[in-house]
């Protein structure tokens, strides 16, 4: 049986760092009117759809969730790391989410 993947908190100064790299994606989870009122970059797609719109980050090697206090974007994380074939994924969640650097 194999390990189990798994995500790193990160701060936000290191996500924006990572964010800039090729193959990586910050996919911000909170709601569509959240991400339009002030957002850091990268996608906007809202927790509830996290799973039917995996295909926007299918392709990337790194994955960087965020959200406003970091609690939806950690079971977003999670839910990543439950895909088989992203075994080899970067996944980082933003702990303290958005408002950390405020």
């Amino acid at each position: 049986m194999s390990e189990r993947q798994t995500f790193s908190d990160i701060d936000l100064a290191t996500a924006r760092k990572l964010a800039a790299n090729p193959g990586a994606m910050l996919v911000d989870v909170r709601e569509n009117w959240e991400f339009e009122e002030f957002n850091e970059g990268g996608i906007n797609i809202p927790l509830a759809e996290i799973r039917n719109r995996r295909d926007l980050v299918r392709d990337c090697d790194t994955i960087i969730v965020i959200c406003t206090n970091g609690v939806r974007s950690r079971v977003a994380a999670m839910d990543y790391c439950r895909v088989p074939e992203w075994a080899e994924k970067k996944i980082f969640h933003v702990k303290g989410g958005i408002l950390e650097a405020e």
